[in-house]
């Protein structure tokens, strides 16, 4: 196994504001106030960040494979410019209903990075919003933490899954950062 750090970040609701209607042009992608920094934080420290995101909206018809990639364009080159970086994109374009082994929350695109790049799920930090992140990390064997914008409110009501729960990705980036 590598001895590199890895992390793996969850897209929408993570590093950029999420909506209902989905991610589906480059002007739809905003960052989160502090995400930016925060993966400069990863990056400074030096961490290979692998974003893992579904992306349903592509198969749904709702956005393209060439709007899909614009949009990662425009977030990497606001990352890059900033002094992070990415190490790579995993993403997930099927729907719920097409029983496929990759869409969160089952963990096929987290085995494929590891197997991939040859890291310990067991000793990667995964930070998701929603329940579907946590859950496929947890399969996956990862440490799950989440965070409150996008969809985390819902992870914190009960907090059914015993996670750690920050504001934002800055806060679960500085607590990550401490350990």
């Amino acid at each position: 196994m590598s001895s590199q750090k890895f992390i793996i970040l969850d897209r929408d609701g993570v590093i950029n504001y999420d909506s209902s209607d989905y991610i589906k042009t480059q002007n739809d992608w905003k960052p989160i106030p502090g995400s930016i920094e925060a993966i400069k934080m990863l990056t400074d420290n030096n961490f290979n960040i692998i974003i893992i995101t579904n992306q349903s909206g592509i198969n749904r018809g709702l956005f393209t494979y060439e709007a899909f990639t614009q949009i990662n364009i425009k977030m990497l080159d606001i990352i890059n410019k900033s002094g992070g970086s990415i190490h790579s994109i995993f993403y997930c374009p099927h729907t719920p209903d097409e029983n496929s082994t990759t869409r969160k929350p089952l963990p096929g695109m987290f085995q494929e990075a590891s197997s991939r790049f040859n890291f310990d799920l067991k000793k990667t930090y995964a930070i998701g919003d929603s329940a579907r992140d946590i859950e496929a990390a947890k399969l996956a064997h990862c440490i799950p933490v989440a965070v409150r914008t996008g969809n985390g409110e819902q992870i914190q009501k009960d907090n059914q899954y015993k996670v750690k729960i920050f504001d934002d990705l800055k806060g679960a980036v500085e607590f990550i950062l401490t350990k």
